[in-house]
């Protein structure tokens, strides 16, 4: 084979590489942007029992006008996404969802939800 062959093949095999990577790095963060919005959608899920529990009186087995007492149902605190947590007080609760995907090193993907009496706040921690 001739010299300039040669360079073709190397820079084709070059080019092919470089679009292996490209397309296993893309399909990684889809991976991970999916997994982080499964856990957005199981944290605002949660976020509405809170919501729930909060509106409904004592007499129904709610909270009369507060977050003290609600628990996440024990079915979903390990879910195939992740795990979930939950801080309560009185007019709020905290609930802070830990994914089974690894992003970097040992840090697993964290969402955390702030639920208010009518509203809540995502925040995306990993």
């Amino acid at each position: 084979m001739g010299q300039q062959q040669l360079l073709l093949i190397v820079l084709g095999i070059l080019i092919v590489g470089l679009a292996v990577f490209v397309g296993i790095s893309l399909f990684k963060a889809n991976a991970v942007e999916s997994k982080r919005a499964i856990i957005t959608n199981e944290l605002i899920n949660l976020a509405s029992m809170a919501q729930q529990y909060y509106l409904k009186p004592s007499s129904l087995g709610g909270g009369s006008r507060k977050f003290t007492g609600w628990t996440i149902p024990s079915e979903l605190e390990n879910t195939a996404a992740g795990h979930y947590t939950v801080t309560i007080s009185q007019d709020s609760a905290v609930i802070l969802g830990v994914g089974n995907e690894v992003v970097t090193n040992n840090d697993s993907l964290k969402v955390q939800i702030n639920v208010k009496a009518s509203s809540y706040r995502t925040i995306i921690i990993n």
